[in-house]
């Protein structure tokens, strides 16, 4: 797997449609959720891009301090393509998600919103969850921080 970082204005119109079709694909008809996935926080995202054979398999973008959280990074939309999951691809991609914070944004830590039957997942990647837990979008989340291993 190949991985593109990339700011928005970097981004080619071909590589945005693909990743927003995904998103769609993923998020609004495999767990069917009606909600604005285009919420203009891309713009000021970095997009982290797994390719593999020229097909976008996984997806995240990295949201600055303040625009989520007003203290943390933030992680979100994160995706694997259903027929790559299982293969490690996931953990792969929030590696360089965490990776990517911590270049860009070293003195602040890292939040998410994290589905919560994704618990044992982001919890083996070191994110601990604050006990804050909430539904969005019709399906349970949980908050959860990074807490760096160094």
């Amino acid at each position: 797997m190949q991985f593109l970082i990339k700011k928005f204005f970097e981004l080619h119109s071909e590589e945005l449609y693909d990743i927003l079709a995904l998103r769609s694909e993923i998020f609004v008809l495999e767990q069917k959720c009606i909600y604005q996935d285009i919420d203009y926080r891309d713009k000021d995202a970095i997009h982290i891009i797994g390719y593999e054979n020229k097909e976008i398999i996984c997806y995240a973008r990295i949201l600055s301090p303040g625009t989520v959280y007003p203290k943390h990074t933030a992680i979100g939309r994160v995706l694997v393509r259903e027929q790559y999951r299982k293969r490690q691809n996931g953990n792969t991609l929030m590696k360089k998600a965490i990776f990517v914070c911590q270049k860009e944004h070293l003195s602040y830590p890292i939040k998410i919103s994290a589905q919560s039957h994704l618990d044992k997942f982001y919890s083996e990647l070191n994110f601990k969850s604050t006990g804050k837990q909430y539904i969005e979008d019709g399906i349970p989340h949980q908050e959860m921080i990074y807490i760096s291993s160094l």
